[in-house]
């Protein structure tokens, strides 16, 4: 069953059943490519903008109150996912995004319409452009769904993910501060180090991302709203950016304000560039985590085995018993992906011609998959890997004994020549620090034990 919509080209057949109209059931024929569609989150933000701007033009007075009101509740349906199943449209679609903005035009105004008794669909009372989209353009929507989906995102899904990340290696850092071990440089065995210590710089490399997270949002918050079509503000009454702005605030509980310069909103995206290039900082510092991890899990009997990862599943179709540290390469596959992401959104920003960049839905898209990866790979990581890890003391005792670096403490009684020495007899012949420094006569026996003590090269001072 099908019903007639109507457009500027003319008539189009639309599914009786859907609430969208003409433009996005052309979109769903012209733009036939791939299996990404829209993210919803842009489609709810697009939805609280028309829920805005009812508002704000019902104060105007461009809007019949009545109106307003149908749109209001409509979009208040979007925002509830009530209508999730009405946005098929997919990324790959014009570069301004004006399908999926009409599609929410027409999806909130054929749902008014049938609020207000009428059919499904159609114009009447509610009309997807007059009424829906007054004051606004595709060109200044859009972007403005942009960061609205994206501070959401962030403030909902990733920063309490990088919490719940932090503080788990923080109590697991907390535990083992006292828990000598070797530190190594170069993948070579080096002076000693706590575990803690080790733990405590994936800490600070995670607070480090979150602070530059934290410091790209206040630019995303302002908004292209406003600017219409070219950034002017065409058609829009006098304070209306200010206006939506501060409507979009108060509906979000979030501190977006309007851009100082819509121009630059609207062809330039940098404010996004810079947000997922903390992304991308979130990403290798999760790549640093998850590999050294996965090196100091390494064996159990033929590596390093330092840590004892959690067995989460079978890590062989033919191996039995193989367990593999599958969390950190889950781990450090999505921070691939957010490496990748970066370079398409770098690449997407930069082609802002003249008034309009039309490549932003590949750069929300991306962003928002970013955004998702690494909210759910940091709760996905505490969970399943951190939660359970527990280091190998015993393991760590042998690798320090056997460490040939201990000879570092040596320097400031025999010097680094004698000291070189000892640690190049050990080695070449396979004894301890203490034989090769005592065949060579550079110290006795209670020196060695003096100043050989590794509880006592972890700080400055010793």
């Amino acid at each position: 069953m099908s019903r007639i919509e109507t457009d500027s080209l003319g008539d189009v057949e639309v599914p009786e059943d859907a609430y969208w109209g003409a433009q996005t059931q052309r979109s769903l024929v012209n733009f036939a490519i791939g299996e990404q569609r829209m993210p919803l989150a842009v489609l709810h933000a697009l939805a609280l903008i028309k829920k805005a701007a009812a508002r704000v033009n019902d104060r105007n007075g461009d809007l019949p109150a009545d109106v307003a009101r149908l749109i209001e509740q409509a979009a208040d349906e979007v925002l509830a996912g009530q209508h999730d199943d009405q946005f098929p449209l997919v990324v790959w679609q014009t570069g301004s995004g004006t399908q999926s903005n009409m599609n929410a035009n027409e999806v909130i105004a054929g749902r008014a319409n049938e609020l207000s008794g009428k059919t499904r669909g159609g114009k009447s009372p509610v009309h997807p452009n007059d009424h829906v989209n007054r004051s606004q353009s595709s060109n200044d929507c859009f972007p403005t769904a942009m960061s609205i989906a994206a501070v959401q995102a962030v403030h909902q899904r990733l920063l309490p993910a990088i919490a719940t990340l932090s503080g788990g290696l923080a109590e697991l850092a907390a535990r083992h501060m006292k828990l000598v071990k070797t530190g190594r440089t170069h993948m070579m065995d080096a002076t000693p180090i706590t575990f803690g210590q080790e733990l405590s710089a994936f800490i600070a490399q995670l607070d480090y991302a979150e602070r530059a997270i934290r410091s790209a949002l206040p630019a995303v918050c302002e908004l292209a709203q406003g600017g219409t079509a070219v950034g002017t503000g065409l058609n829009s009454p006098q304070g209306f950016g200010e206006a939506i702005a501060s409507e979009l605030a108060a509906l979000s509980g979030l501190p977006f304000v309007t851009a100082p310069n819509k121009f630059a909103a609207l062809s330039g995206h940098e404010p996004l560039v810079t947000l997922h290039g903390a992304l991308k900082t979130l990403a290798v510092a999760l790549m640093k985590i998850a590999n050294d991890l996965r090196l100091l899990g390494s064996g159990p009997r033929a590596g390093l085995a330092e840590v004892k990862l959690p067995a989460n599943e079978p890590g062989s179709s033919i191996m039995p018993g193989k367990v593999n540290p599958t969390q950190c390469e889950a781990l450090s596959m999505l921070a691939c992906q957010v490496l990748g992401n970066d370079v398409t959104i770098g690449l997407a920003a930069s082609q802002g011609h003249l008034q309009l960049n039309v490549y932003k839905p590949v750069i929300i898209h991306n962003l928002l998959e970013s955004i998702r990866l690494l909210a759910d790979g940091c709760n996905n990581f505490q969970e399943h890997c951190i939660a359970g890890l527990e280091p190998d003391a015993g393991q760590m005792a042998e690798h320090l004994e056997r460490g040939l670096m201990l000879v570092t403490a040596l320097n400031p009684h025999i010097g680094y020549d004698k000291s070189a020495q000892i640690a190049k007899k050990a080695y070449a012949e396979g004894v301890t620090l203490r034989q090769a420094a005592l065949d060579l006569g550079y110290l006795t026996d209670a020196e060695f034990d003096q100043w050989v003590r590794p509880e006592n090269m972890l700080e400055a001072g010793h």
